[in-house]
């Protein structure tokens, strides 16, 4: 036996040695339940309300999903000039609306001169609502105008900037003033959001996966060391494959299942991806199309 054979099998005696170790001493530990993600059968959550029937974030696209009866609403939030929570996605206004400029230059009151729906593109391809007046909505207004419905609160700001620092205190007041710890989860594509918010709701809010926490999971996942992660959140919500990483597994939602973290999937448009995604363990769909989901619903709501 060559000297480099016997140095190889000597790390893979050291690697196996060390497998077992952590094996022996490290027990995967569950989740906590959360009152938030107490589903007896799969959700359907409309993305901004639905951004494939009606502008994004508007209460049009939420009335028309509450009516054809979605669980509950992804809402993306970032804070304006006047420190209100507006239901937002992008850092800046030109994508969706008639005007150009930062969210956090406008006060609120300026942000509803802005007609968010001028750029909906509706699926015949016309602009339905530049000749109307569409407003931005606050995450209070919206919450107080569904208080039965789930609202999964994505932090967009990012925690380097002044806005991003405010965020996390002010959305925990405004749940705890509201008394709606049951009917939110707060996540954010930067999991440093997620444990800042942490830091006011002590886990008594559902938290979902940031960017880096996916990552983590997965990478757990596909390594003989999966038995050494432990969540810190109680919720991923992913799309079927992002970058280099697949998340359309059924042995990824087991692990996570098995560690009571239930998985939703992201960006779902079409029935058969939602019917495959909820066969093979996923606790639901956010879909942009809530109206194709409706026979969905209707199934699962028997």
């Amino acid at each position: 036996m060559g000297k480099k054979t016997k140095v190889a099998l000597a790390i893979a005696a050291a690697s196996a040695a060390a497998w077992a170790g952590t094996k022996a001493i490290s027990k995967p530990q569950k989740r906590e339940s959360k009152e938030a993600l107490q589903f007896e059968r799969p959700i359907i959550i409309a993305q901004h309300g639905g951004a494939g029937l009606a502008p994004e974030h508007s209460l049009l696209a939420f009335e028309r999903a509450a009516e054809i009866g979605v669980d509950g609403f992804t809402v993306s939030v970032r804070l304006s000039k006047d420190e209100e929570i507006i239901a937002f996605h992008d850092a800046t206004v030109d994508r969706t609306t008639n005007g150009s400029g930062f969210i956090k230059d406008f006060t609120f009151e300026q942000l509803k001169e802005l007609n968010i729906g001028y750029n909906f593109e509706d699926l015949e391809g016309a602009f339905p609502y530049r000749e109307q007046h569409i407003l931005a909505v606050t995450l209070r207004q919206l919450i107080e105008t569904y208080p039965d419905k789930l609202f999964i609160v994505n932090i967009q700001d990012s925690p380097d900037t002044y806005e991003g620092s405010l965020m996390p205190s002010k959305l925990w007041r405004l749940i705890e003033e509201l008394n709606i710890q049951y009917q939110v989860i707060v996540t954010s594509p930067y999991s440093e959001q997620i444990d800042r918010f942490n830091l006011y709701a002590q886990n008594r809010i559902a938290l979902g996966a940031g960017e880096g926490d996916i990552k983590k999971a997965m990478t757990s996942f596909t390594s003989q060391f999966g038995h050494l992660y432990h969540p810190k959140v109680d919720l991923f919500i992913v799309p079927l494959k992002q970058g280099v990483f697949n998340y359309d597994s059924p042995r990824f939602v087991k692990f996570l299942s098995e560690l009571n973290v239930p998985t939703i999937y992201s960006d779902i448009d079409d029935l058969v991806t939602m019917n495959r995604v909820i066969r093979q363990g996923a606790m639901g769909i956010v879909t942009n199309r809530p109206d194709v989901a409706e026979v969905l619903i209707q199934k699962v709501s028997q």
